[in-house]
């Protein structure tokens, strides 16, 4: 299984990383913008990607929907890992084919438990 972990904050990345790689999940990549995840995405496959929403430049938001009309990159699931807690944006990511959403702070179990949910179907 392969991870894009896309976040402009280094930190979150790398404690992203961490909890991935105690839960199995070897295969893992980083992007920290949404340009450079755009750029992964066209050059190699994925199968989940975890998305922070609020980011400069390129957004998640903006990425999501790239992704979502992007034949090749639609079915990818896309797991939302973000402090943004406003319902609007909630829903805005929802009604764009958002698979999953998680706010930070989150535990470990948490993630563990969402990525399950991908794996499992």
């Amino acid at each position: 299984m392969k991870i894009l972990i896309v976040d402009d904050h280094e930190p979150m990345r790398k404690i992203i990383k961490t909890i991935l790689k105690k839960a199995g999940f070897e295969d893992i990549e980083e992007a920290e913008n949404g340009k450079e995840a755009l750029s992964k995405l066209k050059e190699k496959k994925f199968d989940i990607v975890l998305l922070d929403q609020n980011m400069p430049g390129l957004s998640g938001i903006e990425l999501l929907k790239i992704i979502k009309q992007d034949e090749k990159l639609k079915n990818i699931p896309v797991i939302m890992v973000t402090a943004e807690t406003s319902k609007e944006k909630v829903v805005e990511a929802i009604q764009l084919g958002v698979h999953d959403y998680i706010v930070k702070p989150f535990t470990p179990e948490l993630l563990k438990k969402k990525l399950e949910g991908i794996t499992a179907k």
